[in-house]
């Protein structure tokens, strides 16, 4: 009895450590830190992005006019869409918190990677920590993901300097 509740334990236990990280959702990151002045305000700087608007667009005409020669009906639930106007499209529900909302767009997620694991705020204070908890440091391949000549409205696209209009580093103390 007791070889058979340490070998449950032990499968709890690795299915606990390998277990992929999880979409939490934009408000989760606000609620953790990322909305206090201290931090940087990254969620109001997010929240008035593109990026934040980024499934909402895909109403607009511009969008339909582009979803219908591409012969997608309804851009909000097409992967050709989604695929880039959503955070974790595409990966298992089992890994959609429900905190997590498509209605996001292109939020931290997108950009940090799933924060289920590297979101708890004693591994969020140490940056080698977070990384190695799976939190992505944006870099021009992350972006190109989305921002390529697959998409309808492609410009060419200079990462140093969009990456500016999106920064969003805390303040230095």
């Amino acid at each position: 009895m007791k070889a058979c509740l340490m070998v449950v334990c032990l499968i709890a236990f690795a299915g606990a450590l390998f277990a992929e990280p999880s979409y939490v959702g934009a408000a989760k990151c606000a609620k953790m830190c990322h909305k206090a002045k201290a931090k940087g305000e990254q969620y109001v700087v997010w929240q008035d992005s593109k990026h934040a608007k980024a499934y909402d667009d895909l109403t607009s005409p511009k969008a339909l006019e582009a979803a219908k020669k591409a012969g997608v009906t309804d851009p909000q639930k097409s992967e050709k869409c989604l695929k880039c106007h959503v955070a974790g499209y595409g990966v298992a529900a089992n890994l959609l918190d429900s905190t997590y909302s498509v209605k996001d767009g292109v939020s931290c997620e997108a950009c940090h990677g799933p924060g289920s694991e590297y979101g708890k705020l004693k591994i969020m204070k140490d940056k080698k920590l977070a990384m190695a908890a799976g939190l992505t440091i944006p870099d021009e391949k992350v972006c190109v993901k989305c921002h390529n000549s697959e998409s309808p409205f492609y410009k060419e696209f200079k990462f140093d300097e969009m990456s500016k209009k999106i920064a969003h580093a805390a303040p230095k103390k």
